[in-house]
């Protein structure tokens, strides 16, 4: 942490490298990546960048990762063409495992309830309000299983 920075939070040079690396999160969540690659990319050690990437974004590296490729997924499930195994693989998750734990954590339901129950949005919704309904929660914050049965 440099001088520009208050007590406890990251400086401004390192919130650039921050949103950099956030940044390759959003265009590359299919990619293999994982925080000791991140942290190459922007010449900080992996154990600096996961403290100040929590730090500026209140989540883990990590956890950011995971949110992009289950808002990828949700997509592609809804689509109904893929296997949920095949968009699991598409999103860069590499156990279906994981990927079903964590899905069901931030949306609610295992994606293969969500695939063939469809999801909340309609055609004909305004983008604003389907972003707000279609975005995964964090911390364990989904709705209960009850309201995908209609």
């Amino acid at each position: 942490m440099g001088p520009v920075g208050a007590p406890g939070r990251p400086d401004l040079a390192t919130l650039v490298l921050l949103r950099r690396v956030r940044d390759r999160m959003d265009r590359e969540y299919a990619e293999p990546l994982d925080v000791e690659a991140l942290a190459r990319g922007v010449h900080l050690s992996a154990g600096h960048l996961s403290r100040q990437f929590r730090l500026a974004f209140g989540e883990s590296p990590y956890s950011y990762l995971m949110t992009r490729r289950i808002e990828r997924a949700m997509a592609l499930l809804r689509r109904g063409d893929l296997t949920v195994t095949e968009v699991c693989f598409a999103v860069g998750c590499q156990s279906l495992g994981t990927f079903s734990t964590r899905f069901t954590e931030l949306v609610g339901v295992p994606p293969s309830v969500y695939r063939d129950s469809g999801a909340t949005y309609r055609p004909g919704m305004l983008p604003c309000i389907a972003r707000h309904v279609m975005k995964p929660v964090r911390n364990r914050e989904a709705v209960s299983p009850a309201a995908f049965v209609s």
